[in-house]
């Protein structure tokens, strides 16, 4: 499907779609310097929210079905879009059996993978020297980057040890916008950019998005192609959307969506097992993509289909089926296939 015939079918107009500073390289990972691949594979998931006795799906195996699904696919390198765990210092068994996985890994850190300790801490627990970084591989470019920040009088602050709970804002700051200019602009290789907040929702998403679209337009300005695939975590949503010649992709939770409004729907032994269990509508697998590119401009996602568990849904819970982007819970990350020339 060429990008036309992509406008043209409307689809991907909403959710009823059927080292240097900020350097930082995981195990194994081999920095590009001669010719392009034609192909890159990776496996990308969001919002796993390991948290024991909180939140459900709070094992191991979990985990485990998105690394198996990774390995059987033979992907290059697997990568979250935050909130991986509230606590990565207490729960450092899980976190280092993800870093050191069989497959390369990576991390781009989420609001809650704060929380719980400090950033400082959490750099630390996920192997990174910062929040925003980028690694070369296969003939293209993939760049971290961290809105984790709130605003107050006038001073950007890093999210940490839950010091954001109160404001609840997410920005890129002046300086980490100046080196997403140069990380793009320099790059040899076309690049996807992921981010835990949303650089496409108008409503909810980084607040300073706008500012950070701008960038990617004008790269692609400049230099045809240069942004292709954006991908957030945050939202626990399932949406896909072409703005500007760049394919936006709003990545589903793999674990549950939040409901503000408690209820009552799951079984006592449940709802006893997890203090939060009242305030999700879990699925029922742990939902993720694999995403394949190349250096023609094909963009590939595999998604998954699973369901809700008990079928509860958030009307049942008496919490809005929309969000307000007028996008509803699914327990599925869609597929596409699409090339952008």
């Amino acid at each position: 499907m060429t990008r036309r015939d992509f406008l043209s079918t409307g689809a991907l107009l909403g959710a009823s779609l059927s080292v240097l500073p900020g350097r930082a390289l995981a195990k194994d990972d081999v920095v590009s310097t001669t010719a392009a691949a034609s192909e890159v594979r990776f496996s990308a998931f969001a919002d796993i929210h390991y948290y024991p006795r909180v939140f459900p799906h709070d094992s191991r195996e979990w985990l485990e079905r998105i690394l198996d699904r990774a390995t059987r696919e033979k992907v290059d390198f697997v990568i979250h879009a935050g909130d991986f765990t509230h606590k990565p210092k207490e729960f450092s068994d899980y976190v280092n059996w993800y870093n050191d996985y069989s497959l390369p890994t990576y991390h781009c850190i989420g609001n809650h993978d704060d929380d719980g300790n400090s950033h400082d801490v959490t750099l630390e627990c996920y192997r990174l020297q910062c929040g925003h970084y980028f690694f070369d591989r296969k003939g293209f470019r993939f760049i971290v980057a961290d809105p984790n920040y709130f605003l107050q009088d006038g001073i950007y602050t890093h999210y940490s040890a839950s010091n954001y709970y109160k404001i609840g804002t997410s920005y890129v700051p002046p300086e980490q916008l100046e080196w997403l200019k140069d990380a793009i602009g320099n790059s040899p290789y076309p690049c996807v950019i992921f981010s835990h907040q949303s650089f496409e929702r108008e409503i909810g998403g980084c607040k300073n998005y706008a500012e950070v679209r701008k960038i990617f337009n004008d790269a692609n300005a400049a230099h045809p192609g240069r942004v292709r695939l954006v991908i957030n975590g945050h939202h626990h949503r399932d949406n896909l959307q072409l703005i500007d010649g760049v394919l936006y992709f709003d990545l589903n939770s793999a674990n549950y969506e939040w409901v503000a409004k408690a209820h009552d729907k799951y079984p006592p032994d449940v709802l006893a097992r997890h203090s939060l269990a009242k305030n999700t509508v879990m699925y029922n697998d742990p939902i993720n993509a694999i995403i394949t590119m190349n250096s023609d401009g094909r963009i590939k996602i595999d998604g998954m289909e699973s369901s809700l568990f008990m079928g509860i849904t958030r009307e049942m819970t008496g919490n809005p089926r929309y969000d307000a982007h007028g996008r509803e819970t699914t327990a599925r990350v869609q597929s596409l296939d699409i090339t952008l020339n």
